[in-house]
């Protein structure tokens, strides 16, 4: 046997390794990319447990390393470096950030049972035993968050658990209602029973003994901050560098709002009030996005921006109650290994009712019309929900369809928004534009934040006010962002993402694919979610 194939067999041998050593750590990642055999179950993160996992990490990347690039076909030295990163990412977050010792939503936000509801993949009575079978495990888990997490914790992450927590009894009610169809709802009341004290006892302590001693401090450093591009993207590139990059696309979007408003012939805070003013009511969110997902995938159609895989549907809902203190929209996307359906699931957080009527009008003017258009654009077409249906087919071996860039997948969205207004989404009204450079200009100061908070000793006051300053946010918009960058540093990745991409178009739209916009979009998507760092090497080999 040559060196090539034997390099070639052995790497074939060590992707399922790889895969499945990743997924016993992170078995909620499985489900979600639609390997129902991991269904119901909770991650062990016992020290020891936890241990074991990392010198077994330890172990597979001391085999991939021998393995000579020279000797593998061109697109497997890509899958080979996809699988190294895809145990360096999780080491990082257990031996550098140390997430199971200091924070505590590693804990409750591994309890979720959205998958199993939402998609109806498998009979009832299965999706139920998973279900059963994840809350069975709840007291257990939060026992094993008391003894693991080590006080003093970060009091955002706390506050935040605390939030998060908090929804988890009426998400363990929607599960009750869901498995009641099938009559088993006294069987998912009786696993409850048992659940919902547990919660309640880990949010008591946290409340109670953590909560008071926990300290403001949550940054990572400029060391750890530097290997976290690294093993979730691939570059080197120097957080300053980054931050310039970030600073610099700020600063052109400025330019770009002020234009308009000159044109407008308004301030720009006359801009915004005209923007946000153009809302729907409370009950309206829901319908106006179904509304702005049909239209958008005939804009993608009509413009020909890149290959719709069918079949291609995509349903509005509800951001699930337990999800609601992180998201204002997401995409549940359909999973790559999911053979039942290739439907998205586009969630959009209402209004919540127990707000005051001064934040619930602040809710209201963030989703106006033009700003709910561009989010839509943004997670489905030709935004999230677009990408993964070409995820589900991705080139290279098994770990194309395994491994997330955050930076590629979160980029590509955002690359799409800008994308839409170039292509003349919303023309002629000037507002799809002013939206869509809100949104840059959140996503710019995510990337500023994250590295000021990260590395510069930025608190987060001053990153509430940098949202409001320079993104124009409402106070409390602004403060749920500065928050989440103190436990989603990596939230620089819409920004990071989106100018890879815009550079890898300069770059290879004409030369490479002709002009062809459709063309490059296909390409690009074709090579899965690699870290932002390979999509030089993928594009030039493209065939």
């Amino acid at each position: 046997m040559s060196p090539s194939s034997r390099s070639a067999v052995a790497l074939d041998e060590l992707e399922r390794r790889v895969i499945d050593h990743a997924f016993r750590l992170q078995p909620s990642y499985a489900v979600g990319l639609g390997l129902h055999e991991y269904d119901g179950i909770v991650p062990d993160f016992r020290r020891s447990s936890t241990d074991a996992w990392a010198a077994d990490a330890d172990r597979l990347l001391g085999e991939l390393s021998p393995l000579d690039d020279r000797e593998l076909p061109p697109t497997r030295v890509v899958d080979r470096i996809l699988l190294r990163l895809l145990l360096e990412s999780p080491l990082f977050d257990l031996r550098d950030a140390r997430e199971l010792d200091r924070n505590p939503m590693a804990y409750v936000g591994a309890i979720s049972l959205t998958a199993y509801i939402a998609r109806d993949y498998a009979p009832v009575a299965a999706r139920v035993t998973a279900i059963l079978r994840t809350l069975d495990a709840v007291p257990g888990l939060l026992a094993e968050g008391r003894r693991r997490l080590a006080p003093p914790l970060p009091k955002p992450f706390v506050e935040l658990a605390l939030a998060i927590g908090g929804g988890l009894p009426a998400h363990f009610g929607e599960a009750e209602e869901f498995a009641a169809r099938d009559g088993l709802g006294p069987k998912v009341a009786a696993a409850r029973a048992h659940a919902e004290p547990a919660v309640a006892e880990f949010l008591d302590w946290l409340r109670n003994e953590e909560l008071p001693r926990a300290t403001p401090e949550f940054a990572l450093g400029a060391a750890r901050y530097q290997t976290l591009l690294r093993v979730r993207e691939g570059i080197e590139t120097p957080f300053a560098e980054v931050e310039r990059a970030g600073a610099a696309d700020l600063a052109r979007n400025q330019a770009r709002l002020a234009a308009i408003a000159t044109s407008s012939r308004k301030t720009l805070a006359e801009l915004f009030q005209e923007l946000n003013a153009d809302h729907p009511a409370a009950d309206g969110i829901l319908p106006l996005a179904r509304e702005f997902v049909a239209a958008t995938k005939q804009f993608v159609l009509d413009r020909r921006l890149a290959t719709v895989p069918e079949p291609a549907t995509c349903r509005v809902e509800e951001t699930p109650v337990w999800g609601r203190a992180l998201s204002t929209a997401s995409l549940n996307p359909p999973g790559p290994f999911d053979t039942t359906s290739s439907e998205g699931i586009y969630y959009v957080t209402p209004v919540d009712p127990k707000w005051t009527p001064t934040q619930q009008a602040e809710w209201l003017r963030s989703f106006n019309r033009s700003m709910l258009g561009n989010v839509t654009v943004h997670e489905v077409y030709p935004g999230h929900y677009l990408q993964f249906l070409h995820f589900r087919r991705a080139d290279g071996g098994t770990v194309r369809r395994v491994y997330l860039s955050p930076s590629f997948v979160e980029g590509w969205a955002h690359y799409t928004e800008q994308l839409a207004v170039e292509q003349g989404f919303g023309a002629p009204s000037p507002f799809a534009e002013v939206a869509q450079i809100h949104d840059a200009l959140l996503r710019d100061c995510r990337l500023l934040a994250s590295v000021g908070l990260h590395t510069g000793g930025m608190s987060l006051e001053a990153a509430t006010q940098l949202f409001q300053r320079e993104a124009h946010l409402e106070r409390l918009p602004a403060e749920r962002e500065a928050i989440r960058g103190t436990f989603n540093p990596e939230y620089f990745c819409y920004t990071l993402g989106k100018l890879a991409i815009l550079d890898a178009r300069a770059k290879y739209l004409g030369p490479r694919f002709h002009g062809n916009l459709s063309a490059f979009h296909d390409a690009l998507l074709a090579s899965g979610s690699p870290p932002i760092g390979l999509i030089d090497r993928l594009l030039a080999a493209a065939p």
